[in-house]
């Protein structure tokens, strides 16, 4: 039995968006009327933490009612066919929702919190909800598990190492534009096969040997599996026929 190829999927906010979750967009400088330096920053922690955790308990709503749409579950299913690894700078877990079991997430989640004294203690979010006066195991105050702008992204290193191992690396649903991140998108080897999901316009030379399907994630999802139908696999199944 031959080795299965391995498919990378760095997702982003595009993926999220069609399960009904709004993300933060560049455009404006707004997630969901908030500045970004308010509610996704360290310094917007130390001057309210209350309004962060109340800002992230309403995102944690709002996921909980999210579904996983088409492309998650598309991505998923892949898994009968491919070794899958996701990559994703989302917070939610509608991947892992989905049926996704090697996820790696670069910007944190959302259903977790940790020490702001101890970064290696995290816990998870049962009822959705975390509070001024949670703490964790050594006394100090529970912070969002979440990798907010001018942090460390801690996970870096290993997804660089994922991708360069693809042999198909596709990009989903995301602007490009989050670094560290968005270097995960030119970290495949020279052999890799690479496919950009999305419906923005992008700078093609720059994104040197990838195929754009100029569709959102949950109509070009369809599109790259009929594109995976014609590769010559030996590892193909009846389930992409």
């Amino acid at each position: 039995m031959k080795k299965k190829l391995k498919i990378i999927f760095f997702t982003g906010a595009g993926v999220s968006a069609e399960s009904g979750l709004k993300t933060f967009r560049a455009a404006d400088g707004l997630w969901e009327n908030h500045k970004i330096e308010d509610v996704a920053t360290p310094e917007g922690w130390e001057k309210n933490r209350k309004l962060v955790l109340e800002f992230y308990n309403q995102r944690r709503v709002q996921a909980l009612s999210a579904l996983p749409n088409k492309a998650h579950l598309a991505i998923a299913e892949l898994e009968n066919v491919f070794d899958v690894h996701v990559i994703t700078q989302n917070v939610d877990d509608l991947h892992e929702r989905a049926g996704s079991t090697k996820v790696l997430h670069l910007h944190g989640e959302l259903m977790k919190a940790r020490s702001t004294k101890d970064p290696t203690l995290i816990y998870n979010l049962k009822d959705g909800y975390l509070n001024e006066g949670d703490l964790c195991g050594k006394g100090s105050q529970l912070r969002p598990h979440i990798v907010w702008f001018g942090e460390e992204v801690p996970a870096m290193e290993t997804a660089v190492s994922i991708a360069f191992g693809a042999d198909i690396l596709v990009v989903v649903g995301t602007s490009l534009n989050v670094y560290p991140a968005a270097s995960i998108a030119y970290a495949a080897n020279k052999n890799c096969l690479k496919y950009l999901i999305d419906p923005g316009n992008f700078d093609m030379i720059q994104l040197s040997g990838f195929q754009h399907i100029k569709r959102n994630a949950t109509d070009g999802m369809p599109i790259l599996l009929s594109v995976l139908k014609q590769l010559d696999m030996d590892t193909q199944s009846d389930y992409l026929h």
